[in-house]
């Protein structure tokens, strides 16, 4: 009996003066499960198209693709053959060539360089794609080329004032790099349309890049010097037929310096100039 005195007035002290149950309980022993237990209910997921008050979120649309490089590409080529097809003059040719956004190359040579020289003239000399003297002084032939070729057909007896002369592509590539595939694609309309405009007796194409664009074949002109080759131009566009005339291939004038042998075809190549379309008088 004294310790469970003691016991009481220990938990009064502790503060333990409130009796939870005035029934013992066995902490230690098992609880009695319930005979009947109430099932688990799950809360119900909200559907946001159930008819709640929520309507189901709209799908946004996909934005449409970017067109691919190939279709800009092929859009290029054909606004350039519109635009060249639509000049019916060389002057005209010159302000389309000039006023041509598509090609990336436009925006980065200082100028556009195009067809020269008096029209029906017997002979239209094609050279590359304007090097550094050309893009500055915006006229074909410019620089040392210009003063080879100057002296290459006055040693014919050929005034080169009394010929036409055009680069292939219009624009110098940054650097002075070659032109690419495509650059190339969007440039060939406009000296197509200009050898039409032009016409000339005869082409001289005048290193490997003319060669290949205005023949259409992979080739260098080592292959196809010689003699003279049959092109085919484009209809234009009042239905007119093809326009085929003869073509012969030369090295660029830069490229004789390469070897002894270069210089020696060469010179066999203006003899056939000289041979087919006879002496022009110089200009005195």
């Amino acid at each position: 009996m004294t310790d469970s005195l003691s016991l009481l007035r220990l938990y009064v002290e502790w503060g333990a003066d409130d009796a939870l149950d005035p029934d013992p309980h066995d902490r230690l022993a098992l609880p009695t499960p319930a005979r009947n237990p109430a099932p688990s209910v799950q809360p119900t997921p909200i559907q946001p198209d159930a008819g709640n008050g929520h309507p189901k979120p709209a799908r946004r649309p996909r934005p449409p693709a970017p067109p691919s490089r190939a279709t800009l590409i092929d859009e290029a080529v054909a606004a350039a053959r519109t635009a060249a097809a639509a000049a019916d003059t060389l002057a005209a040719l010159r302000a389309a060539i000039s006023g041509f956004e598509p090609c990336g190359l436009r925006a980065t040579a200082t100028h556009s360089v195009c067809v020269e020289g008096p029209e029906q003239a017997p002979l239209m000399l094609i050279g590359e794609a304007p090097d550094a003297d050309e893009d500055r002084s915006g006229h074909p032939f410019a620089g040392e080329s210009g003063a080879l070729v100057t002296t290459m057909f006055a040693s014919i007896g050929i005034d080169r004032a009394d010929l036409l002369a055009a680069p292939v592509i219009p624009w110098r590539p940054p650097g002075g790099r070659p032109p690419s595939v495509a650059e190339a694609r969007i440039c060939l309309p406009f000296i197509e349309r200009a050898i039409v405009l032009a016409r000339p007796g005869r082409v001289v194409l005048l290193g490997n890049l003319a060669i290949s664009l205005i023949t259409g074949q992979n080739t260098t002109a080592a292959r196809m010097r010689g003699r003279w080759r049959d092109i085919t131009l484009p209809t234009g566009p009042d239905g007119a037929p093809a326009t085929t005339l003869p073509a012969l291939s030369m090295r660029h004038p830069l490229q004789l310096r390469a070897s002894a042998t270069a210089r020696r075809d060469a010179w066999k190549d203006m003899l056939l100039i000289r041979e087919t379309i006879g002496n022009i008088p110089l200009k005195s």
